[in-house]
């Protein structure tokens, strides 16, 4: 499965932004992605075929969802990180990452799922509905409150500067 080894170290970076949208937190996405490529690998003669980035992209969604459905969620995070950062961020990168993290973890979860495959993975509707099991009709209204939620995010909106 050299192939397969191959593949992961060239997609991880991706699979890996991929479960952060959905997940809000860098450990939980790195979980998830290897939960996801456990369950890949005895299928990847099938999946390496054809589009393996859309497909473990809908893989990462569908166990997202089912993980949300089965997991103990009594961890609280704190508002406040422990120790100041060492350095402040020149670019101001870091900070809107934060906000952007903070938004997205504000949308149901359903909502992250719609738009982690529309504008991440790049799924048609159809596909996205497919994939997470509902109607197309469902996907545009899922989209449309989350990037309606996003637009009118207080704190997102002042980081962008608008």
């Amino acid at each position: 499965m050299e192939d397969f080894e191959s593949y992961v170290s060239v997609a991880w970076p991706r699979l890996l932004r991929s479960a952060w949208l959905l997940t809000g937190d860098w450990h939980k996405a790195e979980d998830l992605v290897q939960t996801v490529l456990a369950r890949a690998y005895g299928r990847w003669a099938r999946i390496r075929d054809g589009s393996p980035d859309a497909y473990l992209r809908a893989m990462l969604a569908t166990t997202y969802l089912s993980w949300w459905r089965r997991r103990w969620r009594g961890e609280l995070p704190t508002e406040r990180l422990p120790e100041p950062p060492a350095a402040p961020d020149p670019q101001g990168q870091v900070e809107l990452r934060h906000v952007v993290a903070e938004a997205l973890a504000r949308l149901p979860r359903q909502q992250r799922a719609v738009l982690m495959l529309r504008y991440l993975g790049d799924f048609t509707e159809e596909a996205t509905a497919r994939t997470l099991g509902m109607k197309a009709g469902t996907v545009k209204s899922h989209t449309a409150r989350a990037l309606a939620a996003l637009r009118q995010d207080r704190h997102l909106s002042e980081a962008i500067g608008r």
